[in-house]
């Protein structure tokens, strides 16, 4: 069964627990929330042990599905096998694995499957044996025209009502990206702000906000602006954010300059795909700044380092995440032109 993950968060807390679940989509906040919202509610229903598993192109070893899901628990009666497979796409070996797990789901184990890429490509016989016993929840993509009314929805949720005014001002912030529009919603609730907003009050509060955030740290890089991105990197780990939380956003953008940058070597119409999936004006402009100078070679390159940074923070890989991420970065800021980059450590 497939719903999207509105539905899915709507009907969560009455649905049975089935065995196996995928939440996907190119909306990152919009996929944690499903899933964490799914963790809470297998917690309260008993399923205390959690694994996770990491996937990844550096070749995850399916067998470690094989034998979680047969051994016996050792400090629950039930347990969440959390899969993490970023990229939506588990092989010909995985694909199997999962299959074989839908196929004989163990009724003291649930799957959970995360994905931050998905398309009508990505599915196969082990998202369809996912549907079959279990459910799926896809994140689709807000579109610049659904903005302004998901926007909304999250005020109110706070007690804020934006006038047309303000909430256009809001929308400008963040410029159709959902986890710097719920990250400043949050903001506001944390000023204590309540009741209806005016669009000179809101302009006040946004323009007040001085904390660094990942959206800051994207801009700079597609700004070039190399010492602005190494001061807000480094006002994020003074303010305590830790490299995992960034990954996500970063890596989200830099396979977008990937695909995008394919879609030009292949057919020079980047900008007609980026109009299609409706890509916010101002953002097209960037985008196309950055393919100009980079082939999607090097994009992906930055994405494999991305990966490696983030084993670093998790601790399967020796090295500083930070410094790292600070590298990976500068590769972004400093491009030139295209075959010819000036690396900075």
């Amino acid at each position: 069964m497939s719903q999207s993950s509105e539905q899915f968060l709507r009907t969560l807390a009455k649905a049975a627990v089935k065995p196996a679940y995928l939440i996907c989509g190119q909306e990152p906040l919009l996929v944690q929330e499903c899933a964490d919202a799914l963790r809470a509610k297998l917690k309260t229903d008993g399923f205390s042990e959690r694994i996770v598993l990491e996937s990844d192109d550096s070749g995850f070893d399916w067998d470690d599905l094989y034998q979680h899901a047969s051994a016996m628990s050792l400090f629950a009666s039930r347990r969440l096998l959390d899969l993490r497979l970023p990229t939506g796409k588990p092989g010909k070996d995985g694909s199997q694995a999962i299959a074989d797990f839908c196929a004989q789901a163990p009724s003291d184990t649930v799957l959970l499957i995360t994905c931050q890429e998905w398309s009508t490509k990505h599915g196969g016989k082990w998202s369809e044996a996912i549907e079959q016993c279990g459910q799926m929840a896809v994140a689709w993509q807000v579109k610049p025209h659904e903005m302004g009314a998901w926007l909304n929805q999250r005020l109110a949720t706070k007690g804020i009502s934006a006038s047309s005014e303000a909430l256009q001002i809001l929308l400008e912030c963040v410029e159709g990206n959902l986890l710097a529009a719920n990250q400043e919603v949050a903001k506001l609730a944390m000023q204590g702000v309540t009741g209806a907003v005016s669009a000179e009050q809101m302009r006040s509060w946004v323009a007040d906000s001085s904390r660094f955030d990942v959206f800051k740290l994207i801009d700079a890089c597609y700004a070039q602006d190399l010492p602005r991105m190494s001061r807000i990197l480094h006002g994020l780990k003074a303010e305590g954010e830790q490299v995992p939380g960034l990954v996500p956003m970063l890596g989200k953008e830099l396979m977008s300059l990937a695909y995008y940058a394919q879609v030009q070597e292949k057919s020079r119409r980047a900008q007609a795909q980026m109009q299609a999936d409706r890509q916010w004006q101002s953002k097209q402009a960037q985008m196309l700044r950055m393919i100009d100078m980079a082939g999607s070679a090097y994009f992906e390159s930055l994405i494999q380092q991305l990966a490696a940074v983030d084993k670093m923070s998790k601790g399967r890989v020796v090295g500083d995440a930070w410094v790292s991420l600070h590298r990976v970065l500068a590769q972004w800021a400093v491009l030139k032109t295209k075959g010819r980059v000036q690396v900075c450590a």
